[in-house]
């Protein structure tokens, strides 16, 4: 079966999330294939359905609060973000994640970081650092929301909230494990590569112009 690839670039949070909805409805209908939406976002902070009042401190930072699980995280700049729209016809939740935690190590692990899944705690980790995040929503059995891999993403901004409700210095990033800044674009084209081969379906590069409009995608 072969996927869409959507690579939104640059992309304000509310218009992302907008379409991951209205793609999620025409999967569940099976109009359209299994998507892997891949974006770099604005500063914004979600909140997840664990947040909790003490996680998130006073910011003007845009806040969504959204459906997927999980606590308070932050996407900006220099993060990968990947929203997998995909039906789970096997209805294995945990196991949707475990495909995408595997992807993300095996494409960080082409720079010679080791990251690990440890049980119970959702995401990729180096050591005791938290490298990517990992929380999915599921409507009528298609997956939406994802992951978040930080690559050169500005880590202050963690310390407006208790991501994940972690301490704000858990979290890290490729650029500050390596000492230098990544490419960008490598870092999204192995995380496709990676996501395609753990799930064992091609997801192929759509020509449409998705954010303004989404009926276009076939």
């Amino acid at each position: 079966m072969t996927g869409i690839l959507l690579d939104l670039g640059r992309s304000e949070y509310g218009e992302a999330l907008e379409l991951q909805r209205s793609l999620v409805e025409r999967r569940a209908r099976d109009q359209i294939p299994d998507v892997l939406m891949l974006v770099e976002h604005d500063h914004v902070i979600t909140l997840g359905a664990k947040t909790t009042d003490g996680n998130l401190g006073p910011q003007e930072v845009p806040v969504f609060r959204v459906e997927r699980g999980g606590d308070a995280t932050y996407h900006g700049p220099g993060q990968l973000v990947g929203y997998p729209i995909v039906k789970l016809g096997d209805h294995n939740v945990r196991g949707h994640m475990l495909t995408i935690e595997r992807a993300l190590i095996a494409a960080v692990g082409r720079w010679n970081v080791r990251g690990e899944i440890v049980e119970g705690r959702p995401g990729v980790w180096v050591g005791d650092r938290k490298l990517a995040s990992v929380g999915v929503a599921v409507t009528n059995w298609v997956s939406y929301h994802g992951f978040a891999l930080n690559v050169n993403t500005d880590m202050t901004y963690f310390a407006l909230i208790r991501p994940c409700g972690l301490d704000p210095e858990t979290m890290t990033s490729m650029q500050r494990l390596l000492g230098s800044q990544v490419d960008f674009g490598k870092v999204k084209g192995a995380v496709a590569e990676e996501y395609s081969r753990a799930l064992g379906e091609s997801f192929e590069p759509s020509t449409a112009t998705p954010l303004r409009s989404p009926t276009n995608i076939k």
